[in-house]
């Protein structure tokens, strides 16, 4: 038999998949990522215009693998979160809802040790960083060339690649996305739905500081998000119906700052804009089964969710911190860790959390993208009785911050 290529060869260089890999190096373990695009492609300001909302116990697992350095300049805290429950046509007009909800990173700083809620990081520099990272550590990667074909035995997973390579190694792991080549070269079927909406995404400068609050409106579209960025700057997430979001990729400047404005208001003085607009359709996607032998997906391979909580990245980042401990604690004991008990242990980790979180937001975004005025009494009604009960308060900023449950290593900023 010839020699294996890497311990572990992982499909997809995008955030998810290349945290694995300097999860896995952390530990002595020898990955190999292989990615459609190049590097470079990746880091290019067109590429990927969203930014996403980091918990703070997977900005733990970044410095834990080595990558929070590069990351810390890049990353806004974000000190409150202020949801409100709005009305069309959007957060600059009429008199604020009375139903709202504000959580304070102040409320649960002697258990987070002083944690931020979170940190709001553009995907950019998300995968500069982690690139430049584990281009510094040495690991090896193989881009532009994807995943073409998959071949299991007994002894090992065989990946074709689209240059006609043929790599070996014990797993497999499938971090290529929704639309995962692996998992359906490996039969593993997935459920899902469209939503009938886009999100459109932009980025602005404000005159005002943000002061480290994100802001979050409920509206009959779906929600219109205001999330800090550094440098003063927001990533605007404005969920509209497909048709809408298409209008407004196609409309002039002018025309989407006037529609902009009349959703951000003037609170935090004038607004310009600071990138491209991007507009990306909004769906669930669950994979049937986390694994088949010889592979295990992570990331939108095994989830895709709509964002209306901001955790689909770290869902994906909670996945990878499990996998790499299943990985080494099965190589330390001497196990395979294509074995099929092997991987069921991290399918047994991760199932139920990926389910009822996609699940959850599921349901949250039938219970608020509607202007049913029963359903908005309901929710109203809801929101302000979480607002004033200090324990649910903490209790879903902790959730949110990924710093309940059964938290893999990584997660807590422990090396493996």
């Amino acid at each position: 038999m010839r020699k294996h290529d890497a311990d572990v060869i992982i499909a997809g260089a995008g955030m998810a998949g290349t945290t694995l890999a300097l999860a896995l190096a952390s530990a002595g373990v020898k990955p190999l990522l292989v990615d459609p695009q190049p590097f470079d492609a990746q880091l290019a300001p067109t590429f990927d215009g969203r930014s996403s909302a980091i918990a703070y116990s997977s900005f733990r697992q970044w410095r834990a693998i080595g990558a929070g350095e590069a990351l810390v300049p890049h990353a806004q805290r974000i000190e409150q979160i202020l949801v409100t429950d709005g009305k069309a046509p959007g957060a600059a007009s009429g008199k604020p809802s009375s139903f709202f909800l504000r959580f304070d990173s102040g409320e649960i700083a002697d258990r987070s040790e002083g944690e931020p809620l979170g940190y709001l990081i553009e995907n950019r520099q998300i995968r500069a960083a982690l690139s430049k990272t584990a281009l510094d550590k040495g690991l090896t990667v193989i881009a532009p060339a994807g995943a073409a074909g998959l071949e299991i035995d007994a002894a090992e997973a065989r990946v074709t690649l689209t240059d006609g390579r043929v790599l070996s190694a014990p797993l497999v792991v499938s971090a290529e996305g929704r639309n995962s080549v692996l998992r359906k070269a490996a039969g593993i079927g997935d459920i899902g739905w469209g939503y009938g909406q886009s999100g459109v995404v932009a980025t602005v400068r404000m005159q005002r500081p943000h002061e480290g609050v994100a802001h979050e409106y409920f509206l009959p579209s779906g929600p219109f998000a205001i999330l800090p960025l550094t440098d003063n700057r927001a990533s605007l997430v404005w969920t509209e119906s497909t048709a809408r979001g298409e209008a407004l990729r196609g409309a002039s400047p002018e025309a989407f700052h006037a529609h902009l404005m009349r959703r951000f208001g003037d609170f935090l003085g004038e607004v310009e804009m600071a990138g491209p607009v991007f507009v990306y359709p909004l769906s669930l996607s669950l994979a049937e089964r986390l694994t088949s032998p010889r592979l295990a997906l992570i990331g939108d391979a095994a989830h895709g969710v709509h964002p209306i909580a901001g955790q689909g990245l770290n869902l994906g980042l909670k996945d990878a911190a499990a996998l790499a401990e299943v990985v080494v604690e099965a190589i330390r004991n001497g196990e395979d860790i294509g074995a099929e008990a092997t991987l069921e242990r991290y399918a047994r980790w991760r199932r139920f959390d990926n389910v009822t979180n996609a699940l959850a937001f599921d349901g949250f975004v039938r219970l608020f993208s509607n202007d049913n005025a029963l359903l908005r009494v309901a929710r109203g009604i809801g929101m302000a009785a979480v607002n004033r009960i200090a324990p649910a308060r903490r209790f879903f900023m902790h959730e949110a911050g990924g710093g309940v449950g059964d938290l893999p290593k990584l997660l807590r900023g422990t090396a493996l």
